[in-house]
C-alpha cells in the first residue's frame, strides 16, 4: 500500500510539475505573408485572423500559457521576407513563422530557419520542393503542395480525355514547380505536353500568352499560377473566347476567394483540387462562421484553415514538449496523427510533409448555387496515403 502510495504521489507531483511547466511557456508565432499584394485575399488578414481563432480555442483549454502573436507583408519578395525572419528570430523573439505564400519566400524563411535552428510551419506556400530538393528539418509543410494539386486536377482531367496540354506558367519557384509536377503527372497518366509560356511573375496582360495556347491545340490549358494572376489569365481566357472555342481550363491553385472574385459565371465548371472548403460540413462551417464575423463576412480559403490548424497542432506540441525548442516541439509533433475540425486527421511525416485528405471539387453553374460562397460540388475525395508525393527517404529527419 505505501508502495503505492509513493507512486501515486510521485505521478501527481510529476503531473503538476508538467502543468506547472507548461503554464510558464511564453509563445511568440509570426504570420508572415503577402498583406498587399496579389496574395492577399487568400493569406494576408486573413491568415493573421485565423492563427488569433487557433490561440483563442487552444488557451480556451490551456489557460496557463502565454501565446502572442505578431505579423508582417514580406510583399512576395524573398530578401524582405529574409529579413524579417532574421529579426523575428535574433531580436523579438519569435518561435514559430507561420503561413509563408509565395513559395519563393517560403524557400528562403525555410533556409533561415534551419540556420537559426527556429522552426517554420508553410500554409500559402505550395512548392513540393520544400519536402523534396530543399526539404529541412526546420519546415513544416501543411495544407497543400505543387505536386498534391496535380495528382488530384490534372489525373481526373487527363482520365476525362483532356490529354494535350498547354502550360501558362509564373516565372518564379512555385510556377515552376506546378509546371514541373503536373507535366510529369500528365505524362504518367498517358497525356502529352504540347508546349508552355512563362511570364514575368506578377503579369497583368496574359494576352499573348493565351494566344499561343489557343494556336497551340492543346485541349487543356493549364494556368501555373496563384491569385490575381490566376484570375487575370481567367479573365482574359474568356475575353478571347478559350473555353467557348472548346479548350478547357485548369486551374492548378485555386482558392474560394479566386472563384468568388472570378463570380460563377466566368468559373462554372473548373476543375480544381483543394484541402478544404468552408461548406464541407457542419465543423467546417461553423468555424468559417466566426472567422466571417472578424472578415466583413468573407469566407476562409484553405490557406487561412492551414494556418489555424498548424497553430493550434504547434501550440499543443509546444504544451506537451514543455518546450519551444525547434527540435523537441518538431519530434512532438512528428510522434503521433493530430486531429482538428478543419482536415480531420494529419499526419506529419519524417520529411515534414502533412497528409491528410484532398479533394477534386468541380465549381457549380449559377443555378447550381444555393448562396453566397456557395461554390463546389465534390467530385471525388483523394485518400491521404494517395494525396501526396511518396516521401523521399533523403529526408527522414526524424
Amino acid at each position: 500500500m505505501k508502495v503505492r502510495t509513493t507512486i501515486g504521489a510521485i505521478a501527481a507531483l510529476t503531473l503538476l510539475s508538467s502543468t506547472a511547466m507548461a503554464e510558464d511557456l511564453s509563445v511568440k508565432i509570426g504570420v508572415l505573408n503577402d498583406q498587399s499584394g496579389i496574395y492577399s485575399d487568400i493569406t494576408g488578414q486573413g491568415s493573421v485572423v485565423a492563427a488569433k481563432l487557433a490561440v483563442e480555442d487552444f488557451l480556451a483549454k490551456n489557460p496557463g500559457m502565454k501565446v502572442e502573436i505578431v505579423s508582417a507583408d514580406h510583399q512576395n519578395k524573398p530578401d524582405i521576407a529574409s529579413n524579417i525572419a532574421r529579426k523575428w528570430f535574433d531580436e523579438d523573439g519569435v518561435d514559430m513563422i507561420a503561413d509563408l505564400p509565395a513559395s519563393s519566400t517560403a524557400l528562403a524563411v525555410a533556409e533561415v530557419a534551419r540556420e537559426k535552428d527556429k522552426m517554420v510551419m508553410v500554409s500559402g506556400g505550395g512548392t513540393s520542393d520544400l519536402t523534396g530538393k530543399n526539404c529541412s528539418p526546420n519546415t513544416i509543410h501543411w495544407t497543400y503542395d505543387t505536386w498534391a494539386l496535380a495528382y488530384g486536377t490534372a489525373s481526373a482531367m487527363v482520365n476525362e480525355g483532356m490529354k494535350k496540354w498547354f502550360f501558362i506558367t509564373a516565372d518564379y519557384a512555385f510556377g515552376h514547380a506546378l509546371e514541373r509536377d503536373t507535366s510529369d503527372l500528365v505524362k504518367a497518366s498517358g497525356g502529352e505536353v504540347v508546349g508552355a509560356a512563362r511570364y514575368p511573375y506578377p503579369g497583368q496582360d496574359f494576352s499573348s500568352y493565351l494566344l499561343q495556347a489557343q494556336q497551340s491545340g492543346a485541349q487543356a490549358i493549364g494556368l501555373a499560377n496563384a491569385g490575381g494572376d490566376f484570375i487575370n489569365s481567367v479573365k482574359q481566357a474568356a475575353e478571347f473566347g478559350i473555353v467557348q472555342g472548346g479548350q478547357n481550363l485548369a486551374g492548378l491553385l485555386v482558392f474560394i476567394t479566386d472563384v468568388h472574385a472570378l463570380g460563377l459565371k466566368d468559373a462554372q465548371g473548373l476543375y480544381l483540387t483543394e484541402a478544404f472548403y468552408w461548406n464541407q460540413n457542419d465543423k467546417t462551417r461553423a468555424w468559417s462562421d466566426r472567422y466571417s464575423k472578424q472578415m466583413n463576412g468573407g469566407k476562409p480559403s484553405s490557406a487561412h484553415a492551414g494556418v489555424y490548424a498548424s497553430v493550434l497542432h504547434y501550440l499543443d506540441a509546444v504544451k506537451k514538449a514543455n518546450s519551444t525548442d525547434a527540435k523537441k516541439v518538431i519530434a512532438q509533433l512528428k510522434s503521433a496523427p493530430v486531429e482538428d475540425d478543419l482536415f480531420g486527421v494529419s499526419t506529419v511525416r519524417p520529411d515534414g510533409r502533412v497528409i491528410h485528405e484532398m479533394y477534386l471539387y468541380k465549381v457549380k453553374t449559377p443555378e447550381e448555387s444555393t448562396g453566397d460562397w456557395d461554390y463546389y460540388n465534390v467530385a471525388a475525395t483523394i485518400p491521404a496515403d494517395k494525396a501526396f508525393r511518396p516521401m523521399d527517404e533523403k529526408c527522414n529527419f526524424q
